[in-house]
């Protein structure tokens, strides 16, 4: 069994919605899941000219946030954002940017990564936003667990070998064969966070 870690910035609700998915998935291999927001670095003045931002930043007032404790506690990462001209999100990545201490301790190192990203357009990019969080896991010594095309569900949910993937709804809600893409994500990182964290001391030689 593992800890995972699912740790996503959500404006509207989208990404927050991929990211339960995803817990659920990962839930279902018996892995013990933490759900964290990052915190919000938007002026209440911007929010607030926004009513699906502003409904979603209400309704999500009792989520945990995430902090570093959750790092170092988890087997497994999953990162979740919607693009920003495509890259992840300031919130996302000032949280990330935090951890460095944790890395100079090796904290990060060896254990699962993965990520979901969704943009306002098809191609909007969501495959190079999840390519700068993937960097930053290079950097910790993380090891990538993409989707790739391992499961129908992949081609079905939009066709992401790189992690889940989402065209903003705008309002509607989204795709169902998305979020069974984003349960089939969970629990393979899941899987495999189990291993490596049952060989850690195996495969750092000790």
């Amino acid at each position: 069994m593992a800890n995972i870690a699912v740790i996503y910035y959500s404006s509207t609700g989208n990404a927050r919605t991929v990211g339960l998915a995803l817990a659920e998935g990962a839930a279902s291999t018996g892995a013990d899941v933490r759900v964290r927001k990052v915190r919000e670095l938007a002026p209440p003045e911007a929010i607030a000219a926004n009513a699906r931002w502003q409904a979603h930043v209400d309704a999500t007032g009792d989520v945990p946030a995430a902090e570093l404790a959750d790092l170092e506690w988890a087997d497994g990462f999953a990162f979740g954002t919607p693009t920003r001209f495509g890259a992840m999100s300031a919130q996302l990545k000032q949280f990330l940017d935090t951890s460095g201490g944790l890395w100079m301790q090796g904290k990060l190192a060896d254990k699962a990564a993965t990520a979901f990203v969704g943009a306002s357009y098809t191609h909007g990019g969501q495959e190079t936003t999840i390519m700068t969080i993937y960097n930053m896991m290079y950097h910790w010594g993380a090891i990538i667990v993409p989707p790739s095309y391992t499961d129908p569900s992949i081609g079905k949910g939009g066709g992401n070998p790189y992690g889940t993937s989402y065209t903003d709804p705008r309002g509607a809600e989204l795709p169902a064969e998305v979020l069974t893409a984003a349960r089939y994500q969970g629990a393979r990182l899941a899987r495999y966070a189990a291993v490596l964290a049952q060989n850690r001391a195996a495969l750092r030689g000790a």
